[in-house]
């Protein structure tokens, strides 16, 4: 005969349940995150592939279709998907720093993550110069919440893993999704849910592999600094990718906080032509650089490491011009990709200066410093582009190009560009409801 289960047996199956339902949340929302990363970026390549046959039509349309398109997805963004501008990982990050679940939700929620894809293809089809990997980051917070919210118990960690598999499954880069997690996400490892944040990007990973196949993002290169001098390139790309990563950083803080004179009422006061004057000034990068800065840059930067053909010598210029437009403008669309383009693209200029030395080796410098630059954060840099190259012979270089940029870029931007924007975003949630209003980008 069965006996009844005593007090203490009952406690223990409810504690163990709760613990597996746990776990099957993270699996089931880093599986949800990869599929989704997956789609997005599948999409993304239409979206600009389109983009592209519209431009062998005319060249000259962009000057209609991209400000006109621009201020379509201002629209859209403001009236329907409010805090879905931007990269989105300012928001993942103010998200976690809000205790009140309804704030949480006005960032971070199945809704946000619809209009974010729609609106991030949006910028792509009409000749953005965004990318995205950071808007990947914000669907991927916004599905492991909404997860969460089926569970009775609160689960922490689950936003933070959310973001780490987005940029896991968006690059392919594993290593690089816990790294950003711990680095950039929470700026703390946090044990208690670090092996469920690992097992989320694990399962977001897989999915990626499953449906997109095994890739190395950028290709696989085993270019390397071979003579002494080489080195050299070293510090001049830490310096170079510092400044102008930590310039762009300054004017996209500066821009989302608004200026206090008439040229920053009249940004408030009409955002949508002020995205009209963005997506122009996009368009005109776009006809000065021959077509090659709208978008992500993915393509001409992959092309230039695996050919070692160098990007032509305004791109980095013009792609950073195009880059900042498009990131005050106030449209959703990431700013990873194309950071890493205009690394690239200065890593070029740089290359002129080493003859004998490999281009690629200097474009990978060039890469993670301004990237570094941007986001301040050395290792998620010097991680990510190590990965996205499966190259581990310019590991060290790179590391210390990464550290060198962090170093020069706080000189100019005290803080980094994602964590400056989330205060904007815990603020406005703080206020009355009377009192918020969405800021002009970020």
């Amino acid at each position: 005969m069965l006996q009844p289960l005593s007090t203490r047996h009952k406690r223990l199956f409810r504690l163990a349940s709760a613990r597996w339902q746990r776990r099957a949340i993270f699996l089931l929302g880093g599986v949800a995150v990869g599929a989704a990363a997956v789609a997005l970026a599948q999409l993304a390549d239409l979206a600009q592939h389109a983009f592209a046959l519209l431009l062998a039509k005319s060249r000259y349309l962009a000057l209609a279709v991209t400000p006109l398109g621009f201020m379509l997805s201002a629209y859209l963004t403001i009236r329907l998907f409010p805090n879905a501008q931007g990269s989105g990982i300012p928001q993942a990050i103010a998200a976690r720093h809000l205790s009140d679940q309804q704030a949480r939700e006005s960032l971070v929620s199945l809704r946000i993550a619809v209009g974010k894809v729609i609106l991030t293809l949006l910028g792509l089809l009409c000749g953005g110069s965004v990318g995205r990997e950071g808007p990947t980051v914000q669907v991927g917070a916004s599905i492991m919440f909404a997860l969460g919210r089926v569970s009775p118990r609160r689960q922490p960690g689950l936003i933070l893993a959310g973001a780490a598999a987005g940029v896991a499954a968006a690059f392919n880069t594993p290593l690089a999704g816990i790294v950003f997690g711990i680095e950039e996400m929470s700026r703390a490892f946090e044990t208690r849910t670090s092996s469920l944040i690992i097992a989320a990007v694990i399962a977001a990973g897989l999915t990626s592999l499953a449906l997109a196949g095994n890739y190395s993002y950028f290709g696989s290169s085993a270019t390397a600094l071979t003579r002494g001098a080489d080195w050299l390139a070293v510090p001049l790309c830490g310096v170079v990718g510092g400044f102008a990563g930590g310039l762009f950083s300054r004017i996209v803080i500066v821009t989302a906080r608004g200026f206090r004179n008439s040229a920053g009422r009249a940004i408030k006061g009409h955002p949508l032509w002020f995205a009209f004057a963005c997506g122009l000034a996009v368009a005109i990068c776009g006809l000065v650089s021959d077509n090659t800065v709208y978008g992500t840059g993915y393509e001409q930067v992959k092309a230039a490491l695996e050919h070692g053909t160098p990007l032509p010598q305004d791109f980095g210029l013009l792609k950073l011009v195009a880059t900042t437009f498009a990131a005050i403008s106030g449209i959703p669309g990431g700013i990873f990709a194309p950071s890493l383009a205009v690394g690239a693209g200065f890593g070029c200029n740089i290359a002129t200066f080493f003859h004998e030395a490999p281009l690629g080796a200097i474009m990978l410098l060039g890469m993670v410093s301004y990237f570094a630059g941007v986001v301040q954060a050395p290792i998620t840099a010097f991680v990510i582009v190590t990965e996205m190259t499966d190259n581990h012979g310019m590991v060290v270089p790179l590391m210390a190009a990464a550290l060198i940029s962090h170093l020069v870029s706080r000189m100019i931007c005290e803080e980094g560009i994602y964590h400056a924007l989330a205060k904007g975003f815990v603020e406005r949630a703080a206020r009355p409801p009377e009192a918020k209003a969405p800021p002009a980008s970020s």
